[in-house]
Formats: structure tokens, C-alpha cells, sequence
């Protein structure tokens, strides 16, 4: 089982947006249990690999309680670099 960061940046080789919670859903039958897997300590995850140039915000939106979400998305560069390092 890959380490929860490297689980992340795999989810995006897809190619596909998503936003955290929907990262979330599609990980947490395997990291759900993770103490990382918080939706603070998630944020931040991906906050640090849209830093590091391997995923990138894709749009913003509002929720129906106000609340800010954000959408990441890889494109082919970021997907091949991802692909590289993380079997």
C-alpha cells in the first residue's frame, strides 16, 4: 500500500478533477482509518502538491453552506512527473 500523499498524487493520473472530498471518497477504503486523513490535514496535502507543480488548482466554487472548494486537475506534464516517481 502506497503512503497517503503518494495515494493522492496517484488518484490525479487520471487525468479527471476532483476536489477533496471527492479524493477523499475514492480513498477512504483504504486510508480512512489514517489520521492524515482528516479533511484539514487532506487540504493541506494538496495544497503542497499543487506547490510542488504535481497537481494545480482547476476552478473554485461555493457549496451550499458557504463553504470554499477547491478542484485540482493534472495535466499530462504533471502526470508523467507523478508517474515517474510513485509506482
Amino acid at each position: 500500500m502506497l503512503p497517503l500523499n503518494m495515494a493522492i498524487l496517484k488518484f490525479f493520473t487520471n487525468g479527471k478533477e476532483a476536489c477533496r472530498a471527492d479524493v477523499q471518497d475514492a480513498l477512504r477504503a483504504q486510508y480512512g482509518t489514517f489520521r492524515a486523513f482528516s479533511d484539514k490535514q487532506m487540504d493541506e496535502a494538496l495544497q503542497t502538491a499543487c506547490s510542488n507543480g504535481l497537481i494545480a488548482e482547476s476552478r473554485l466554487e461555493m457549496d451550499s453552506n458557504g463553504n470554499l472548494v477547491i478542484y485540482y486537475k493534472s495535466d499530462q506534464e504533471m502526470i508523467d512527473t507523478i508517474n515517474k516517481y510513485v509506482d
